[in-house]
């Protein structure tokens, strides 16, 4: 198998594994807090076992600053978790994770504040496209989503997600060179001790099938999904990593569907489409067919 090939496998595994754990949030009967403090340890148990066979654990491999960097990215990668688990009880599974797929919009906006990056024209036609799909949304709730006044708070929950899963990235960005598992380590480590004080931990997952959950969530969508993803984005080009990225929202709306029977309303689908397009015109750099003005009317030298 070629590197393409098994690159775009991965990368497909990932966003599957990625688009079930909506499910794994609700049945899982747990509080927000708990679940990703859950998700959190066993996480970490396991990225503790693959970084130590990658002979990642040795003095030296950090700097001080390194550190700290990956710590604050951990703080904003676990609040996004608790944002965005929070948001699937308001706003259902299907609308959370496609307002979420906002991310690379307020990327967009981190990028030209903190790193200094162009904002173009086409990014802003993109942003504004989004903008516009997101209040399709926001007023097309359907009465399967609960109250007007949950469904928006759902809404506001999946946008601070992806608010604090943009300043992840940022923090990504300003880790170029460290061992992405060894990131992902430190980044579940410090949810541990940032949830450990509001976790109940009187209140335990129930039994067997409890606990399973709670385990392939620390297990697979945190440790191997990791695994997945940070292999994949070494082996495919910018273009196919961004176009595969969209199995995930469609993954997820498929999930809320058949498990929990919500379906979309015509608005609620035409606000998710032009969301997604949105999201895929900004990752894959899509450029604005501008009309062309008559030849007439050009400078010799823009006619040639």
């Amino acid at each position: 198998m070629n590197e393409i090939r098994r690159g775009t496998v991965e990368m497909t595994a990932a966003m599957l594994i990625s688009g079930t754990i909506g499910w794994f949030v609700l049945m899982s009967g747990q509080p927000v807090t708990g679940v990703v403090f859950w998700r959190c340890l066993i996480g970490a148990l396991t990225l503790l076992v693959i970084c130590g066979a990658m002979g990642l654990l040795r003095p030296g491999i950090l700097s001080l600053r390194t550190f700290a960097i990956a710590v604050g990215g951990g703080v904003a990668i676990v609040l996004n978790w608790l944002l965005l688990f929070a948001a699937y009880s308001h706003a259902s599974i299907s609308i959370a994770t496609t307002v979420y797929n906002t991310q690379p919009f307020m990327l967009l906006g981190l990028g030209a504040l903190f790193l200094g990056e162009k904002i173009t024209l086409t990014k802003l036609f993109w942003l504004g496209l989004a903008f516009a799909g997101m209040i399709i949304i926001v007023e097309g709730k359907s009465a399967q989503t609960g109250t007007a006044g949950s469904y928006l708070i759902g809404i506001l929950l999946s946008l601070s997600a992806a608010f604090f899963y943009a300043l992840a990235a940022i923090a990504a960005k300003w880790l170029k060179g460290t061992p992405p598992h060894l990131i992902a380590l430190i980044q579940v480590s410090t949810g541990i001790l940032m949830l450990a004080p509001f976790t109940d931990f009187s209140d335990l997952p129930q039994g067997a099938g409890g606990w399973s959950i709670v385990a392939t969530m620390g297990i697979v969508h945190t440790g191997l999904m990791y695994v997945l993803l940070y292999g994949a984005i070494q082996k495919l080009p910018t273009h196919l990593t961004g176009a595969l990225s969209f199995i995930y929202p469609i993954a997820a709306i498929v999930v809320d569907r058949f498990a929990f029977g919500h379906v979309l309303g015509i608005t609620q689908i035409v606000g998710a489409v032009i969301i997604l397009a949105a999201a895929a015109g900004m990752n894959l750099g899509w450029t604005i067919p501008l009309p062309r003005p008559k030849s007439g009317h050009l400078p010799k030298e823009a006619a040639e």
